[in-house]
């Protein structure tokens, strides 16, 4: 990697003025970082790509109400981080394995759809950093030493915040199975 640092707030606050050069040299220095972490968080490499591109249009478009130069890094990762979860949300709706299909019934289909929609909705319901981690450990089975270094946890933090995030996705699911 020749830079890993995020573009500086000089060329920041040049493309919030409207300079196109900026623009296009911010949008091209931001794309590994972005890449990274949509890599990081979402289902299929394909996903992830097309989440970064996302972001990188987003950040194209709305640099002018970023607030704060500074914080450059962290909203173009909540954006990838929404991204992946649209992804993973319509993935989970449309998800219907062909050797099952035919021989389930209609109403196991719908039961099916309505228990992926409960657990989607405990997911995006977690705090940030435990969504992360449970996306990363659970649903695309990274290795715990690998989400640990990639959220710059150590892996007690990263047991600790994966085990709260279970917890609380197994009694959202409780709580909305007697409810």
């Amino acid at each position: 990697m020749a830079n890993s640092a995020w573009p500086g707030e000089q060329l920041i606050a040049a493309a919030q003025g409207g300079d196109a050069d900026s623009i296009a040299v911010l949008v091209s220095g931001s794309y590994p970082h972005v890449q990274r972490f949509a890599y990081s968080l979402c289902a299929s490499p394909e996903d992830a790509e097309d989440a970064a591109q996302e972001a990188l249009i987003i950040l194209y478009r709305k640099i002018g109400a970023l607030r704060a130069s500074g914080a450059l890094a962290s909203w173009m990762f909540r954006i990838v981080r929404n991204e992946c979860l649209r992804r993973l949300r319509t993935m989970m709706r449309h998800r219907e394995p062909l050797a099952e299909a035919s021989t389930r019934s209609v109403e196991d289909d719908v039961l099916q759809r309505l228990e992926a929609e409960r657990v989607a909705a405990a997911i995006a319901a977690l705090p940030s950093d435990q969504r992360r981690v449970l996306i990363m450990r659970d649903v695309q089975g990274y290795p715990g030493r690998m989400v640990a270094d990639t959220l710059g946890l150590s892996t007690a933090a990263m047991k600790s915040r994966l085990h709260r995030a279970r917890t609380a996705v197994h009694q959202q699911l409780q709580g909305d199975g007697n409810g």
